[in-house]
């Protein structure tokens, strides 16, 4: 709380008389200089996040919650704007679209462009992330990367509702299917285990996001010997902040609430903690090396 000076205090003619403020208490300054820092119309702001598992960069929990990149982000986030709070939707790869056109959520993190959107009546920040997608097979005597030269020859494990360059970015599975030989999981643990299984009439290659596939390794690395991995990505995509064009917030507002963190070097230093990559944009911008 906030003291003013009494009114009834003598004050010497003709000046014009302003109240000393007296604070009464530190915390109260940081809360008021973070509340100043805080985009006005943001204030009192509830935003509704669509998530679905997306490892490292989202894994969700019950309640739902979400841990990963974005769970310590929302906490970052908050601890900058303590006048906005973010409330997780459970969506998945497949039904994110849908669920958006509905309006369920004013906001999902880490989408490329191209993955549909530019294609929707949706707000698209500039690209805040990077990351690429890998092949990955067991490791053969006699194998080398030229496995991965014809993927239609090969028995191929994909995370359902994901967009792939080798297949043009078609998400339709019956589609996939008549042009490849193509199992759908929702786990890209469960697809790195059908590889080390050896089970080649199920799956010879799996793709597999850069950032997971390098914590894997770090969690199992008798893995390291036991994979094949390509060289050249599958794709690489720089990721966006989408939100909807009748929510509560644009994605110029979410550059807004994100912009104290990558002043202070917070955003960069998570991006780092979860194996992930900032776009060249971010890096020139933030003066990073």
């Amino acid at each position: 709380m906030l003291a003013l000076e009494p009114m009834n205090v003598l004050r010497p003619k003709g000046r014009v008389y302003v109240p000393r403020i007296r604070c009464l208490g530190k915390a109260v300054v940081l809360a008021l200089l973070s509340l100043a820092s805080l985009p006005t119309a943001l204030a009192g702001t509830d935003i509704v996040v669509g998530v679905y598992d997306f490892p490292p960069v989202a894994r969700i929990t019950e309640g739902p919650k979400v841990e990963g990149f974005l769970g310590d982000l929302f906490k970052e986030l908050e601890s900058v704007n303590p006048d906005v709070t973010f409330r997780v939707f459970h969506t998945s790869p497949k039904r994110r679209y849908l669920d958006f056109d509905a309006h369920l959520y004013d906001v999902i993190f880490f989408e490329s462009p191209a993955w549909e959107w530019q294609d929707k009546q949706a707000l698209i920040s500039p690209p805040v992330l990077m990351d690429e997608d890998l092949y990955v097979a067991l490791n053969k005597p006699g194998r080398d990367r030229t496995f991965f030269d014809n993927l239609s020859q090969r028995n191929i494990v994909a995370l359902s509702g994901y967009h792939y360059g080798f297949a043009g970015m078609e998400t339709n599975p019956l589609e996939l299917e008549k042009r490849f030989n193509i199992e759908f999981s929702d786990s890209v643990s469960r697809n790195l285990k059908l590889i080390k299984a050896d089970r080649p009439s199920v799956a010879e290659v799996a793709i597999v996001n850069d950032s997971y596939l390098q914590m894997h390794l770090a969690q199992h690395p008798e893995d390291r010997d036991r994979f094949l991995i390509s060289e050249q990505p599958d794709q690489t995509y720089q990721l966006s902040i989408i939100t909807h064009p009748e929510g509560p917030v644009t994605a110029g507002d979410m550059m807004d609430l994100l912009e104290p963190l990558l002043e202070r070097g917070r955003y960069q230093s998570l991006v780092k903690k979860w194996g992930l990559e900032l776009p060249p944009t971010l890096v020139s911008n933030s003066g990073e090396d």
